[in-house]
């Protein structure tokens, strides 16, 4: 299903700076801005401002809803008096500009699109947000190929190499209907299914993998192991193709966490190609050679209801040129 709505090319330029009022401001909260927290719906506003800052100023009660004080846990309601008073803060640089190849990818890229969300494949070595010496990430450069777009927030994420299906919602309820939807394990939630390469020969009996998963801290390095006192995790697994020392595998998340799949895979005895932290060193040394340059993972299908339609829209996303090669250059069993 696709129902595309793309900005002409004019409507890419960068977005004008977001500087906090030199003024006070009111603002009206209208119904998609209903529901967050009023110290949330601040930071967003005033980009720059330390937090601490957006805390003192409604600890003093200089924001004010409806002329009243209000706690930073807030809710705010649509129709809304919202007053901001001015705030100074240093003007950071601006962010870098994508290139015109990475607009364009982009711009290719898109899967779906309605009035309130995007999907799009997301290309492997992207970060999906800036941070952590990434200076320019997926979200980031949809601001600014779009700037007239009022709200662009991730739904959910995807590291950096994985390629695949990934959501963006354009309105705060569609971030709020699909979040709530992402939590929701019935089969009215979300499904998302992906494509692995794992080493060796996976069982077709090996239909799921239920271990529970935590998040540890060894020597600095935060990994993802089995661990009886982790959370609940579920992934169901198929086999779709066989290979000379590995299997491609569909794999369906049943829970969502952190490096599920590369942690169960590695607990079944079949780590992923190309996985460097949970990997086998001596075979992606191999497969890296053969012309493997990143982790075979790739999140080829979302499954997801639209408010207000009974049908599951379902979003496929193809195979990379990058991991389609791999494949034709490796022999079948």
């Amino acid at each position: 299903m696709r129902a595309m709505t793309k900005p002409s090319s004019s409507s890419r330029s960068a977005p004008p700076p977001q500087t906090p009022p030199t003024q006070v401001q009111w603002l009206t909260i209208d119904a998609d801005q209903a529901g967050q927290r009023i110290d949330n719906f601040l930071m967003a506003r005033l980009k720059g401002v330390p937090k601490s800052r957006v805390y003192n100023i409604l600890r003093k009660g200089e924001v004010r809803v409806n002329k009243g004080r209000v706690k930073p846990d807030y809710r705010l309601v649509s129709g809304d008096q919202v007053r901001v008073p001015p705030v100074r803060v240093t003007q950071s640089a601006p962010a870098p500009k994508p290139s015109d190849q990475l607009v364009r990818q982009l711009d290719s890229a898109i899967l779906f699109e309605n009035e309130g969300l995007l999907v799009l494949n997301k290309p492997p070595g992207l970060a999906v947000h800036g941070g952590s010496g990434v200076s320019l990430g997926l979200i980031e450069v949809l601001r600014q190929m779009r700037p007239e777009a009022r709200f662009l927030e991730l739904i959910h994420r995807l590291d950096r190499d994985t390629s695949g299906c990934i959501m963006v919602a354009k309105k705060r309820s569609m971030l709020r209907h699909m979040q709530a939807a992402l939590r929701d394990k019935s089969a009215s939630g979300v499904t998302k299914i992906y494509q692995a390469l794992v080493l060796g020969r996976w069982s077709e009996r090996k239909t799921k993998v239920d271990a529970p998963l935590m998040r540890l801290e060894i020597n600095g390095d935060r990994i993802v192991k089995v661990h009886p006192e982790g959370k609940p995790s579920l992934t169901r697994f198929r086999v779709l193709r066989r290979f000379e020392g590995a299997t491609l595998v569909e794999a369906h998340l049943i829970t969502g966490r952190t490096h599920q799949i590369r942690v169960h895979a590695q607990s079944a005895g079949h780590s992923l190609v190309g996985d460097e932290k949970y990997g086998d060193d001596e075979a992606n040394r191999r497969w890296r050679a053969g012309g493997v340059k990143r982790l075979f993972l790739h999140a080829a299908e979302l499954g997801f209801y639209l408010p207000d339609q009974s049908a599951m829209t379902r979003v496929v996303a193809p195979l990379p040129d990058d991991l389609q090669t791999v494949l034709a250059q490796t022999p079948q069993e």
